[in-house]
Order: C-alpha cells, then structure tokens, then sequence
C-alpha cells in the first residue's frame, strides 16, 4: 500500500509539471566582454596574429589592470621562459645593487606610459608551427613607432620572445647581455 501511495503521488506530481503552464526562465546573464590581460590571454590561446592584435589593442601599460599588479618581474604570462628568466635576472641584479632595472617600461609599447595609442599595422610572418614574427607600426603620444616581435608558441598560449626595435636592438639580446654580466 505504502508504495502505491508512494507511485501515485508520483504520477500525480509530473502530471501536474507537465500540464503547468512552463515557467519563464530569466534570460542567460551577458558575459562581459575580457578585457586587459584577460583578453590577451585569450587571444593568446588562438594564433600569433590574435596575440599580436590583443597586444596591441591595449597594451598592458594602457589602462589600469588588477592582473597587472600581480604579476611579478619575470613571471609574466605574456612573455616566454627564457625572457622571463632574463627579466628575473635584470630586476634581482639591480635590486641587489639598489638600481633601477634596465626593463623599468613596457617594452610592447616602449614606454612608461601609453596615451593615443593605436596600432597601425600588422604584418605577421609564420616560422614554423610555434614560432612567428610579428612586424608592428602603432602611434602612441602622437609618434609613429616600429617594433618586430619574436612570438613563440609554449604550452597553449602563444607568448613573446623577444622585441626588436626599429634601430634593430633586441630586447633578448640586452637582457642576456645583462644576465651574463651578473653570472661574472
């Protein structure tokens, strides 16, 4: 008896579900749009062109980012292994001597501080499966600057290995040359 009691009040709960008229449901919350490193990190997980675009889109000197502030020197995502090693080296040579580092700027828009910043062109150049390079004209503070990236692929994210300038100096070269300063 019990558990055709049981049975019936069953029958009689989904008949009543069924024949209830359908319940609104709330529209699915808009996600917002990623933006500041979020949004190069994702970039970064699609192409080498996406990552370059994202860059540049908003460097990450650009606009105030919470990520930003957590990220120590030479464990930034944006950058690959061996450049992060080298930005580690330069920050903890010239702290141990009480100096400023030689990368105290942001080497994607070569500067302190971005203002009217936008890219102007991209010309992107594949290097095999995980590498490519990316040459970059953007204006910021009204100048027209030139940069080439050296982009590798580790891992899923595409990341930078090295930004060479207009004048051809290379922002690897000038950290290795200050890393093996450091081991002397």
């Amino acid at each position: 008896m019990r558990v055709q009691t049981m049975m019936t009040a069953a029958i009689l709960a989904l008949t009543a579900a069924a024949c209830s008229p359908a319940e609104e449901k709330a529209p699915a919350p808009v996600e917002a749009p990623l933006t500041g490193r979020a949004a190069i990190y994702a970039a970064g997980e699609q192409s080498a062109e996406a990552f370059a675009r994202a860059l540049y889109a908003a460097p990450p000197s650009a606009t105030p980012d919470p990520a930003a502030a957590t990220v120590r020197p030479g464990r930034d995502p944006l950058y690959s292994r061996t450049l992060n090693a080298l930005i580690g080296v330069d920050f903890r040579d010239a702290q141990s001597r009480d100096e400023v580092p030689y990368l105290n700027y942001d080497p994607v828009c070569a500067c302190q501080d971005a203002d009217g910043f936008a890219l102007t062109a991209l010309k992107m150049t594949p290097d095999g499966d995980k590498a490519a390079t990316a040459e970059v004209t953007f204006t910021n503070h009204g100048q027209t600057h030139q940069q080439t990236l050296k982009l590798v692929r580790e891992g899923p994210m595409w990341r930078i290995a090295d930004i060479i300038d207009a004048k051809g100096k290379s922002l690897h070269d000038a950290l290795m040359a200050i890393a093996e300063k450091a081991e002397g």
